[in-house]
Order: C-alpha cells, then sequence, then structure tokens
C-alpha cells in the first residue's frame, strides 16, 4: 500500500473512532503532501514518489523537534507535548530506522567505496549512503558518524 492510500485510510479510520488529535496531524501531513506535489510539477511530475514523501515526513519531524525544544526552554510544555504527539504520529509512517552498527559499517564501507579522506568528501560519502539506502536512511544520524569518521 503506498503511503498516499495509507494516508487516507488512517484519515478514515481516525475520524471514524474520535481521534482529532491524530485526524489533525494526517490532515497537516495531507496539506504539506498537496504543495510537494505542486512543487514537484514543476519537474514534470503528477506526484512525487514515496521516497520524496518520506523526505518530507523526515523534514516535518525535525521542524516539529525544533519546535517542542523552544518550547520547552521557553516554559511552554504543553506545547511541546502537542508537538512530541505529532511526531509520534508522523514516525508511525516512515520506514523503520536502520540500527546503529548497519549505519557504522555503512558509512565505514561508503568512505573506502568513495576515497573519502577529509570532510570536503562528506558530500560523496552522503550520496552514496543515500543511493544505497534510500528512503530507509536518516540522513540527519548519517551525517554524524560521516562526520565523526572523517574527522577523526
Amino acid at each position: 500500500m503506498s503511503l498516499r492510500a495509507r494516508f487516507m485510510d488512517d484519515l478514515k479510520t481516525a475520524m471514524k473512532a474520535g481521534q482529532s488529535e491524530k485526524v489533525g496531524t494526517i490532515r497537516m501531513i495531507t496539506a504539506k503532501l498537496k504543495d510537494v506535489d505542486i512543487a514537484g510539477r514543476a519537474k514534470g511530475e503528477d506526484q512525487v514518489s514515496d521516497e520524496a514523501v518520506i523526505s518530507m515526513l523526515r523534514g516535518m519531524i525535525k521542524s516539529r523537534t525544533e519546535s517542542a525544544s523552544m518550547y520547552t526552554q521557553g516554559g511552554r510544555p504543553e506545547l511541546a507535548e502537542k508537538e512530541e504527539a505529532e511526531i509520534a504520529i508522523i514516525r508511525d509512517y516512515l520506514p523503520p530506522d536502520l540500527d546503529d552498527a548497519t549505519i557504522e559499517a555503512a558509512v565505514r564501507e561508503a568512505i573506502e567505496r568513495t576515497d573519502a579522506t577529509s570532510m570536503k568528501d562528506m558530500g560523496k560519502v552522503m550520496a552514496a549512503l543515500k543511493q544505497q539506502f534510500g528512503a530507509a536512511l536518516d540522513p540527519a544520524r548519517a551525517s554524524a558518524v560521516v562526520r565523526a569518521r572523517l574527522s577523526a
């Protein structure tokens, strides 16, 4: 089942169950997806791929994580909890994260494959990882491992 179909099925189920928070979050996801689809039309795509949708979801999580930390620092725990609840719902649509050992091994292999020696080569290593894992790769976690390896 594609992510788009899953969004619609989950939206219907949440509406029937009266889960207003989940309904709101899924509607927010679908609105963002429409924006991404419209931006993709400039590239000649009617609908963006599931990989682009996953990238969009990761971006949504990143922005909500930043917002939650700002709300916590600003003394607004109720707003931070709302952001955390949205993050939990969005995470349900992401593929399972790769474990640390897999990321370490993949980074080591990508560094060898690209002959990376310094931080200047980080882009090549990240491109190789994205090509290998696609949407299953969390770029933030991978870049931290790559940065640690190349700066050592």
